[in-house]
């Protein structure tokens, strides 16, 4: 049976940083989608936390981690609440039209 090595969690960190770049610089018409890149970058460093955590025998960086999943849950839920009252008011999510907001 094969194990899984350090280089094995850092190439899929990698994939998932690297596909959360595509999903920013594709779509910047949608702020769902944005949010999601954001959130998918975040998870792939933090999967890079948690590996070399693991293979240094260290627990730090997996402390580490609960701190930025607990953060990253509330600005998720505060970036959703911001968004669901942008779209009761404009009727639409899309970047570009919330420049009417401007004061």
């Amino acid at each position: 049976m094969m194990t899984l090595s350090l280089s094995h969690y850092l190439i899929l960190s990698a994939i998932l940083f690297a596909i959360s770049i595509v999903g920013i610089f594709l779509n910047r018409k949608n702020l769902i989608v944005l949010l999601m890149a954001i959130e998918l970058m975040l998870l792939a460093v933090n999967l890079n936390f948690v590996a070399f955590s693991h293979y240094l025998n260290d627990a730090a960086g997996q402390i580490v981690v609960f701190f930025i999943l607990t953060v990253a849950a509330a600005e998720s839920g505060i970036g959703l609440a911001i968004l669901v009252v942008l779209f009761r008011n404009m009727s639409t999510t899309h970047v570009d039209d919330l420049n009417q907001l401007k004061g």
